[in-house]
């Protein structure tokens, strides 16, 4: 089946628009998608650039929303119509994925990472030649195959267009929160980068019951975002030092969590140096950036913990729904970080996303969609 599809050819090019790419066969546990939407992350730039490399050519994006137009005779919880975001692949069988742990999936990496299907097999041709793919989903398509296990199905009211960015930037901030962190009511929290992962782990922060919720920054649009969103305190790093100025708002002793999502060494840093006794740092970010510890007594005296997450330790098929609903609750309204561009628009919109001037970019890939139908 041929498709539309940005490609990026080699490291560091730009998305070029290609109507000549070849979709793979269905195989049985399949479900072809029509692409709605799809969110733009710092990953998809973090592989465009080759911070991470998979292989060129290919066809990034991993954020995508769609609806069923088929579905192969394994399926068993999809049916043509459904609408879905799309998430990463588990493959559901090794140990971890059996004690409900998908993000930390033994073939985690072969399956989400390789650029090829699980089975070995190129997801994209063009040309007689493979297109590599990105999280067995390659979102940035007008069409495209996934596995049953990369779908969560939501409801049809909802406007798909805002969904996607659900299954990877908004599942991985608040994920890390609410299924790694686990703060518990009364306690604080500090958040490190105000994109969508950040504002994400800052709103899961405020739904746990964190009484003080400090978001840092250097851009004020996105700061004061952030306190409508729910922080009880901004910090801009530029005109402010954050460790002092947190250690202030805590009555000296710095908080009980923190979260980075900037990746910048110098930040990476602070968010440990910010913590209370016996405080933990997550450091998420997308990065090839190190951070320099005195083990002793950055760590071991002051019994703090540096940790990293991946996506979450999120269970999209659970994590997803229950962020939907915190938003029909008005209590986790990520779609205020989004801005819709034309799919076309994707180099505009993936610089854009760089710069900061907007911090989730929402490719609608359909034109035509009709939100609620």
């Amino acid at each position: 089946m041929r498709i539309k599809a940005a490609v990026v050819d080699k490291k560091g090019a730009s998305f070029e628009m290609r109507d000549d790419v070849e979709l793979a066969p269905m195989q049985a546990d399949d479900l072809q998608i029509h692409m709605v939407a799809s969110g733009i992350c710092h990953s998809d730039e973090a592989l465009r650039k080759g911070d991470a490399e998979i292989g060129y050519p290919i066809v990034l994006g991993h954020e995508g929303s769609g609806i069923v137009e088929k579905v192969g005779p394994e399926v068993k919880n999809f049916k043509v119509g459904d609408h879905v975001v799309l998430s990463f692949y588990g493959c559901g069988n090794c140990v971890n994925c059996l004690r409900g742990v998908p993000t930390q999936c033994l073939n985690y990496a072969a399956n989400n990472l390789s650029g090829v299907r699980p089975d070995g097999s190129a997801h994209f041709t063009e040309n007689g030649k493979d297109v590599a793919d990105m999280f067995d989903q390659s979102s940035f398509t007008t069409t495209t195959v996934v596995r049953e296990r990369n779908a969560v199905k939501v409801d049809k009211s909802l406007d798909l267009r805002k969904l996607g960015p659900l299954g990877c930037g908004y599942v991985t901030g608040s994920g890390t929160v609410f299924n790694t962190l686990k703060p518990r009511p009364g306690q604080t929290i500090a958040v490190f980068g105000t994109g969508a992962v950040g504002l994400a782990a800052m709103m899961a922060g405020k739904i746990s019951g964190c009484t003080t919720v400090i978001a840092v920054d250097v851009v004020d649009s996105r700061l004061k975002l952030a306190k409508e969103l729910g922080a009880t305190d901004v910090i801009n790093s530029k005109s402010e030092n954050a460790v002092e100025k947190i250690k202030s708002l805590t009555d000296g002793h710095g908080v009980d969590w923190a979260v980075d999502t900037t990746g910048v060494k110098s930040v990476m840093e602070d968010s440990i140096q910010a913590l209370a006794q016996g405080g933990t740092s997550a450091c998420i970010a997308v990065t090839p950036n190190h951070v320099d510890l005195d083990t002793w007594n950055d760590l071991c005296t002051s019994d703090r913990k540096v940790i990293g997450v991946n996506m979450g330790d999120a269970v999209p098929q659970i994590d997803v729904p229950r962020l939907i609903k915190f938003y029909k609750q008005g209590m986790f309204d990520f779609d205020k970080t989004e801005k819709f561009y034309k799919f076309d628009q994707i180099n505009e919109a993936n610089a854009d996303s760089i710069s900061g001037k907007t911090i989730k970019p929402v490719l609608v890939i359909d034109p035509d969609y009709e939100p609620g139908k």
